[in-house]
């Protein structure tokens, strides 16, 4: 791997996001899972979890609505919610999924400045009242049209660029959130030499 290939595959990884996760619950179009990923991989998310408990786990994505994001990303499938939720409490302090509810708050309420996991639901019945008794709360995106739903990937690219927006304005991308292994890891997974280790600089 050249100097040039490690330094920008380091510079992606020290903006990427260890407190910031997306969750699809039972989402049926490897698609719309696949356009997920391309999303997240552009905030900078590295983790993303994937809850199937009503349909099958997922073999592959649809590689064109990805532009081979999975490559980059770590994705964890669950098909039980409690052990998924269960592994979420370990990283993220909040968890908030999309669900249009009288308790609701707006997405622009969210304190994206701290640790958040994001749950958005199957296209057609949303979150499942199982999820939605496990997390924190609900939250919408305002929308003043008629139809008061959006396709899930637009709901998460929504989403996700005003979680970015607010931890840019508190200079959380200028500091490193990934652990220095959690970063060697990715390195190594990501196809670098460990035997030319005086390529990697974290200190940046």
């Amino acid at each position: 791997m050249t100097t040039e290939r490690t330094e920008k595959l380091l510079k992606v990884l020290r903006q990427r996001r260890a407190d910031l996760t997306v969750v699809m619950e039972n989402v049926q179009d490897p698609h719309n899972i696949s356009a997920v990923m391309r999303t997240c991989d552009a905030v900078g998310i590295q983790d993303i979890y994937i809850l199937n408990t009503k349909i099958p786990r997922h073999k592959k994505f649809g590689t064109k609505s990805s532009s081979s994001a999975l490559k980059w990303l770590t994705v964890h499938q669950f098909d039980d919610a409690q052990k998924c939720f269960e592994e979420l409490r370990k990283h993220y302090q909040k968890i908030v999924t999309t669900h249009l509810s009288t308790d609701a708050i707006s997405l622009y309420e969210i304190d994206f400045t701290q640790s958040v996991a994001l749950v958005f639901g199957n296209e057609h019945s949303g979150v499942s009242d199982e999820v939605r008794a496990l997390a924190d709360g609900n939250f919408i995106i305002p929308q003043m049209g008629i139809i008061q739903s959006l396709n899930i990937s637009v709901a998460c690219a929504v989403s996700i660029y005003e979680a970015l927006r607010q931890k840019k304005i508190t200079g959380q991308y200028q500091q490193t959130s990934l652990s220095a292994e959690r970063i060697n890891s990715l390195m190594k997974e990501w196809g670098f030499d460990e035997s030319d280790s005086s390529k990697i600089n974290l200190s940046e």
